[in-house]
């Protein structure tokens, strides 16, 4: 007769800290289980890490679009020059409605967070108003710069003030967009935590363009007219 024997490990299992699977209770869900593990991050953690690097990202491009403008401003190919062509009040109007708006922006963002949709609703009217306002101003330029024979194609100087100052231009118009959305969204929806976060989001980017505006303002007319 044969005997058998069974090994059975009786000791309870250790804890891998590299090891992928279900949490303590027997919970559904993936995570990391071990020393210090929380799991993934929450989307509210994700989104907010992607959209900076979305906005680093757009900020490493103006960057660029600087540096280009920087190097080509004096090539007017015997063309006008940034004294005898900008309008330094006119820009000066521009940076004041900008500025004004992300004064607004932030109070619509302090009102969201206090959950006054009224409010909320106010301030990010008034940031739209003054960014259309921004963005008429500087569409009339362009138009007086064309008429007067000062377009992108005269020099690269002018490219490449129309590419840096257009390129921005564009980013407020799409802000804008994405402000009259949010208006929507708050109107319909309330301040449900997913609203909340593209709200900060948009405060975040409005913001951002503000500051890349006030080193346009600097280096490109403050500069241009000395």
């Amino acid at each position: 007769m044969t005997a058998t024997t069974e090994w059975r490990d009786t000791r309870p299992p250790t804890s891998d800290p590299h090891r992928i699977g279900r949490g303590a209770g027997g919970g559904g869900g993936d995570r990391v289980t071990g020393h210090g593990a929380g799991g993934p991050a929450d989307k509210r953690t994700v989104v907010g890490f992607g959209f900076w690097i979305f906005l680093l990202s757009d900020i490493v491009m103006f960057s660029a679009i600087f540096a280009t403008y920087a190097v080509i401003e004096g090539a007017t190919d015997g063309g006008p020059t940034a004294r005898q062509l900008f309008d330094i009040d006119n820009a000066w109007v521009e940076t004041v409605c900008l500025l004004f708006s992300s004064f607004t922006c932030g109070l619509a963002t302090i009102a969201a967070e206090r959950r006054s949709a009224v409010w909320t609703q106010v301030f990010l009217l008034a940031t739209g108003l003054l960014g259309a306002v921004f963005l008429a101003l500087e569409l009339r330029e362009f138009i007086d710069l064309i008429g007067r024979g000062a377009g992108p194609q005269r020099s690269a100087f002018l490219s490449g003030f129309f590419t840096l100052v257009g390129c921005h231009g564009l980013h407020v118009t799409a802000g804008l967009l994405w402000l009259g959305t949010m208006m929507a969204q708050v109107w319909t929806r309330g301040f449900k935590p997913n609203i909340a976060r593209r709200l900060m989001c948009f405060s975040l980017f409005w913001h951002a363009l503000d500051i890349i505006w006030v080193a346009l303002f600097t280096i490109v007319y403050l500069f241009g007219v000395r």
